[in-house]
């Protein structure tokens, strides 16, 4: 039992007052506001941070803010695909997905993983309810294509991805309905196309066109990375679609971040009100960065 009139545990007692102080002015802020977190990366793997996030979810629809988290799960499907003894191959990043491939990955994606995410969320108290793209006519997929340069004829040429899609319509309604009713709405990345058949969607880019869709105050994308970081490994807090052409450009920003910042410009420049990269293997990350002044990774906004 703690003791207020115990000098150590005061300072403590108090330093936790103080937390909640600095944490007001963003409380009052965004309230009734939407944010849209993009869960994955090693954070999925991991029991303990797991927790911590369905916790930190829960928190934030506690204090009158609508969470919506959009989950991935790409090494669990290639786990599988492994045990099936399905071979893989990928373009630009991108699983090349056939149909046997793409009914796994519904299998993973909308069983499994979503359940389990829908599990740790009730144990910390909040009520979850696992859907995909499928559900409520959430999202209408469009077959994604990539092409690919010849490095001696310099010919490009179509490269069919097969049950790839991005979102080419949003639906919001199933969202809100859920979110009004006091529910945590959590999303796997499968939608159908106009043509009826299943796509698998990159999580990232399925968050992103979510939150621009329900115009949300905050789209987090939570990596296994600090956040943007300079040329000396420096983070980089604050970023406009300017500066990331910018570092594009130079050569700052390269490899798997390259998407996940396009993902960011699109949504702020759709309707979401900023996008954040933060470092999911950070116990409580999110909530640092939107309810302390110090924040934890690289805020995106239009301007």
């Amino acid at each position: 039992m703690s003791n207020p009139h115990d000098p150590a545990q005061r300072e403590a007692l108090l330093a936790k007052a103080e937390t909640l102080v600095e944490a007001l002015p963003y409380l009052q802020r965004y309230a009734g506001r939407t944010f849209v977190v993009k869960y994955g990366g090693h954070a999925m793997g991991d029991p303990e941070l797991a927790r911590d996030f369905a916790e930190d979810v829960v928190l934030l629809k506690a204090i009158g803010i609508n969470p919506v988290v959009v989950h991935g799960g790409g090494p669990q499907i290639g786990a599988m695909l492994k045990k099936l003894g399905v071979e893989s191959q990928f373009v630009d990043g991108l699983r090349v997905t056939d149909k046997a491939t793409a009914s796994i990955a519904e299998m993973v994606l909308s069983g499994a993983i979503n359940k389990e995410l829908v599990g740790w969320i009730s144990g910390a108290g909040g009520k979850a309810i696992g859907i995909s793209g499928k559900d409520g006519g959430l999202v209408t997929a469009s077959k994604v294509t990539r092409t690919t340069r010849d490095p001696d004829s310099q010919i490009e040429k179509v490269v069919d991805l097969g049950f790839v899609g991005e979102p080419g319509t949003v639906d919001t309604s199933i969202i809100e309905t859920i979110s009004a009713a006091g529910m945590i709405p959590v999303i796997a990345p499968i939608a159908p196309g106009a043509d009826g058949e299943t796509y698998n969607i990159n999580a990232d880019t399925m968050a992103g066109s979510i939150a621009a869709a329900l115009g949300a105050a905050r789209l987090f994308l939570l990596t296994d990375v600090p956040g943007v970081l300079d040329k000396e490994k420096n983070l980089l807090t604050d970023l406009t679609p300017g500066d990331i052409e910018r570092l594009q450009n130079d050569g700052t920003i390269s490899g798997g971040m390259i998407p996940k910042l396009e993902t960011c410009v699109h949504a702020v420049l759709a309707g979401c009100e900023a996008a954040v990269v933060l470092d999911g293997r950070v116990p409580h990350a999110m909530l640092i960065e939107i309810f302390t002044s110090r924040g934890a990774g690289t805020l995106i906004r239009a301007a």
